[in-house]
């Protein structure tokens, strides 16, 4: 059964998902930076026109979406990014290592072979490099940090708002797989360094949103034992 998009703090939205738009979206946050719109994620593809409705539905207007932030190179997580990009002028920002694939339209890199589906190659607009990037918006800042492992360029985002920190860590769960360039090693290093952030709100890509901080934290470290 669907529900309609969930205000999480001030200014920050699910606003697709299994249970918002349709079953195969990774989860799809919205980020109101004082009109500046961004996209964390942007589904598998087959919801744009829903995820625009649930956007004007919060009273914003999809004009007004500066970036979509792309965790990782997943069909589920970016099946929407060209769409937003060629209707309303957003930036597709994803980290380097996975940047390729989105350029190439690689179907198992994608892991679109996985849903049967196909992605367009795709033109990035800014890739991110090295281990921290921060995109200012200003007051705030947005921190992109590279969280390699699930795939070599998956990245996590943070902002601290009305003092707590929302962490956007979306595929912390796996799955590992060869075919994703998967490194449990550097994944057990990228969870050390988002249990370091002592984040108070979590918003994963397939399980919800977790807080206070100590679940966020039983959440990251019950996944680091399943795959001592």
């Amino acid at each position: 059964m669907r529900r309609g998009s969930e205000e999480i703090v001030r200014g920050i939205y699910l606003i697709g998902g299994p249970n918002v738009t349709q079953a195969d979206d990774a989860a799809v946050y919205l980020i109101d930076f004082s009109g500046k719109l961004v996209l964390i994620d942007a589904g598998a593809g087959g919801s744009s026109s829903q995820l625009v409705r649930n956007i004007e539905m919060l009273g914003l207007d999809p004009h007004s979406l500066s970036h979509v932030i792309l965790t990782h190179c997943h069909i589920d997580h970016i099946g929407s990014a060209p769409f937003f990009r060629e209707k309303y002028g957003a930036e597709l920002v994803i980290h380097d290592l996975d940047a390729k694939a989105l350029e190439t339209g690689d179907s198992a890199r994608t892991a679109a072979d996985w849903y049967g589906a196909t992605f367009p190659p795709t033109k990035i607009d800014r890739k991110l490099t090295g281990a921290e990037e921060i995109l200012s918006f200003s007051p705030e800042e947005l921190h992109c940090l590279h969280t390699p492992g699930h795939t070599p360029g998956s990245i996590s985002v943070y902002l601290d708002r009305d003092g707590q920190r929302v962490l956007f860590g979306q595929d912390i769960h796996g799955p590992f797989n060869r075919a994703f360039g998967s490194d449990l090693s550097a994944w057990r290093k990228s969870m050390q360094a988002l249990l370091a952030l002592d984040a108070d709100i979590l918003c994963e890509g397939h399980f919800g949103v977790y807080s206070p901080k100590s679940r966020v934290r039983a959440y990251i470290e019950h996944y680091l034992e399943e795959y001592e």
